[in-house]
């Protein structure tokens, strides 16, 4: 078993330094071994022309989900860059907030396999807005890599 150390201090001092999850107001809401959640508001800033959260939005919020829930499963010596995903849109992004959930669905130390899901929340129960599968690759011996 890999020792991954105080992965949430190091996940919460890497997402710190997100540039792209400050401009969408995203926060880290939960990281525990193998599952992430990032949370933020809806911001009109955010959405496309019909007043949805845009689909690179969630995208975006999704992929960050899954690599911090990749960093649960690694080394502290080590990080994690996105390879590929696939993003499945089942339902216009509207609420008054939206949860992003990354789960580990195949850990490894070289290729790393993560589902995401994204939810809209407001009235009522959360809705399933969009579904994602990332894979990661483990990032060994570079300066420019790292947590």
């Amino acid at each position: 078993m890999i020792d991954t150390g105080d992965f949430r201090d190091r996940i919460r001092q890497s997402f710190g330094r997100q540039g792209a999850m400050d401009m969408l107001g995203a926060e880290l809401t939960r990281a525990e071994q193998a599952m992430v959640e990032i949370e933020f508001a809806y911001d009109e800033k955010l959405t496309q022309q019909h007043g949805f959260l845009h689909a690179g939005v969630i995208s975006a919020a999704l992929e960050t989900a899954c690599t911090y829930a990749a960093y649960t499963t690694i080394a502290p010596d080590v990080s994690i860059l996105t390879i590929e995903f696939k993003v499945n849109l089942l339902s216009p992004g509207r609420g008054e907030r939206f949860l992003f959930r990354g789960e580990i669905t195949k850990p490894g130390s070289t290729i790393i396999v993560a589902d995401g899901r994204a939810y809209a929340i407001g009235d009522g129960p959360a809705k399933l807005i969009a579904s994602m599968t990332s894979s990661m690759m483990v990032i060994r011996g570079r300066e420019d890599v790292v947590g």
